[in-house]
């Protein structure tokens, strides 16, 4: 089973989730910074740049966002209502759904979307859709007509992984209290000011919490007082069924972070080189335009032959790729150039190895095929920051620059 680890250390907290033994992903925030992501703002459109038909819109604090005309036909104004025409100078109520990367800005949305541990409700983005990694086509055509009475005309629905197996009842408690939600935001988006924040949207430990697989998830562990008591009330609001899930940390000799070696895990998170247990390695390079992964053989010294040996790192390496990108949320285009293969049969087999491992990932990843120069092109979905720029955003004093 999964275990969810949170700690805080210098006014950073992170979480981290281990299983066997081993640290799959790891997140850094300031303690007292509130998060952007999926939060809803009232902002006001500074102006409108026809040749890439988009919008950018201040949302307070010096922010402005990007906001694509070409995604978002419907808008909804800051009284409350909706509409299609849009001008510099509309207040318009929108959704964070990036984070700001480097140069890029952060990325807003008019098609507001409410997260539950069970589903999503849309606004301005209809249909009944299920995650991807739910295969019960029976289930799924049974509950589509019970859901879409829920939802009616005005909304959409995003049934998640967690809802797998969920009873109508329990789908339907949530969509209701997602709807209420939503109808309380345009009752006072009236009555606040331009570059108010309408939602907040719930801190990135809590929002871990709430991602994680319950089928998998075992434990959700801190050893501080006071975060304990946060994660303690969230769970009592929303979670209920997960409390018993939660346990308080205590061992004057043996902190939490050094139990799990959370210090050295970013440190090597945060290096090129990796090294593999056959002795070949990675060299990991992150650019602003997309990330390159190199293969390498390395101190490999085995008894098989070449194309044995080339196989067996390739396959490790796939392996770990999976987890890195995992680890270090690295997203965008990602080119891997694997060691060169001359046998097709190697080829697919390394190809459909690779797919098989990234598709345990919570991020949708996708390996698209080998490039004319025999590299592999694959895309992961951008939500948030890279590890690397989490740690080059938090204060000096918080937290070792590498």
């Amino acid at each position: 089973m999964d275990k969810l680890i949170i700690t805080c250390q210098n006014h950073v907290v992170r979480t981290a989730l281990a299983r066997e033994g081993k640290i799959l992903q790891i997140s850094l925030e300031a303690s007292q910074e509130k998060s952007m992501l999926n939060s809803i703002y009232i902002g006001r459109v500074q102006n409108i740049v026809k040749n890439i038909n988009a919008a950018f819109v201040d949302i307070g604090d010096g922010i402005v966002g990007y906001y694509n005309l070409s995604e978002n036909h419907r808008h909804w104004y800051g009284n409350g209502t909706c509409g299609t025409k849009l001008h510099p100078g509309d207040q318009i109520i929108v959704q964070v759904s990036k984070e700001a990367v480097k140069t890029k800005a952060p990325v807003l949305t008019g098609k507001l979307a409410l997260t539950g541990k069970l589903t999503v409700l849309t606004i301005g983005a209809q249909g009944i859709g299920f995650s991807n990694k739910i295969t019960d086509r029976k289930w799924k055509e049974e509950l589509k007509p019970i859901l879409q009475r829920e939802v009616g005309e005005e909304f959409g629905l995003i049934i998640r992984t967690n809802g797998k197996g969920a009873s109508a009842d329990e789908l339907a408690a949530e969509i209701r209290g997602l709807r209420e939600l939503f109808c309380k935001l345009l009752e006072i988006a009236p009555y606040r000011s331009c570059h108010s924040r309408l939602y907040q949207a719930p801190s990135s430990f809590l929002a871990n919490i709430r991602n994680a697989y319950a089928e998998q998830l075992g434990e959700i562990i801190t050893d501080d007082p006071q975060l304990f008591e946060e994660i303690r009330g969230f769970l009592t609001q929303e979670q209920p069924e997960d409390l018993e899930k939660l346990r308080f940390y205590q061992d004057p000799l043996l902190s939490l972070g050094k139990l799990y070696q959370l210090e050295q895990v970013i440190c090597r998170a945060l290096e090129k080189r990796v090294w593999l247990k056959s002795g070949g390695y990675l060299v990991i390079e992150p650019t602003e335009a997309l990330v390159v992964i190199d293969v390498n053989t390395g101190k490999y010294s085995g008894k098989k032959t070449m194309q044995e040996t080339i196989l067996k790192i390739n396959l490790e390496a796939a392996e770990e790729i999976g987890r890195q990108l995992r680890l270090r949320n690295l997203s965008g285009m990602i080119i891997v150039d694997f060691i060169d293969m001359a046998a097709e049969e190697d080829r697919r087999l390394l190809l459909e190895h690779l797919m098989a491992v990234v598709s345990m990932d919570p991020v949708k990843t996708v390996v698209v095929d080998y490039t004319r120069m025999n590299l592999v092109e694959m895309t992961r979905k951008k939500i948030h920051r890279p590890l690397h720029e989490q740690v080059e955003n938090l204060q000096p004093e918080s937290y070792p620059k590498k």
